[in-house]
């Protein structure tokens, strides 16, 4: 188990003043059968009212709405989260997990991979272990793959992303997605934060035959352990947009600065 401290921070800086802002956060880590979050504080400025509520994947949401005249927006959220991996609790799975979305369904490249993926985990035997499983796909997926960022948008598919060969640890993460449901796996998509990264980050959990959810990141080829902490899952990254929001303003562009942090806490 660890201790860690967290913080994430945006700012929208606009280039005139914009009104009738309303916006939505999925930036609060939550407590899950992995972590234990604790000392959660957001903060908005321009300040507002927020209503919260959980959704149907068990993300905390925080909707708001700002009508005056602002040239900047930014929230900025902290706490402290247990995550203990190893003792993990059982989970509940949805049948939608197993099922292609608009971002991850495949194409020429895709059933390539998926073919090659098969072979290797059908090579593994009739009993092995979900992990294993998902294992062999994760090292498929990350030697598919060159990590380069700015090649690829929040709006490209696993299939163009692996056509092309390169792309971000969004990319690296649909791919699996979809090699997993098609080798038989329930796998869903992570957003969260890892120490190091700058940003958040993407990764894919599988749900195994205990019933837990177990976190694997293609994009370092590697289990997602105890530095890792998970803010919001669903069947792809749609279900997990940190924030999204619409406001007024004619000809108006915006600027996006970001920082995330996680900082291992001593006894």
């Amino acid at each position: 188990m660890r201790k860690l401290s967290f913080n994430y921070e945006m700012k929208l800086t606009f280039s005139g003043p914009v009104t009738e802002h309303r916006f939505q956060l999925r930036c609060i880590p939550a407590t899950r059968a992995r972590q234990q979050v604790i000392d959660v504080l957001l903060k908005v400025e321009p300040t507002c009212h927020l209503d919260m509520m959980v959704d149907s994947f068990g993300s905390v949401v925080a909707t708001g709405y700002l009508p005056e005249p602002h040239n900047s927006f930014s929230y900025s959220v902290t706490g402290i989260a247990f995550v203990d991996v190893a003792n993990a609790k059982s989970d509940s799975s949805k049948p939608l997990y197993r099922y292609d979305t608009e971002l991850t369904s495949p194409g020429p490249s895709l059933h390539a991979l998926i073919k090659t993926c098969k072979e290797r985990v059908d090579a593994l035997g009739p009993n092995a272990r979900v992990l294993a499983r998902a294992q062999e796909v994760m090292h498929c997926v990350f030697a598919a793959f060159t990590y380069k960022p700015g090649t690829t948008s929040i709006d490209t598919t696993a299939e163009e992303a692996l056509t092309q060969g390169c792309g971000v640890c969004q990319d690296y993460a649909h791919v699996m997605l979809t090699v997993c449901r098609h080798v038989g796996l329930t796998a869903r998509y992570i957003a969260g934060m890892l120490d190091g990264e700058g940003a958040t980050h993407a990764w894919v959990e599988v749900y195994d035959e205990r019933g837990v959810w177990v976190g694997l990141d293609p994009t370092h080829d590697r289990l997602a352990g105890d530095t890792y902490i998970v803010i919001a899952h669903g069947r792809d990254y749609r279900d997990t947009k940190i924030d999204i929001g619409i406001f007024t303003g004619a000809g108006v562009n915006q600027t996006q600065w970001v920082n995330a942090s996680v900082h291992e806490l001593g006894e």
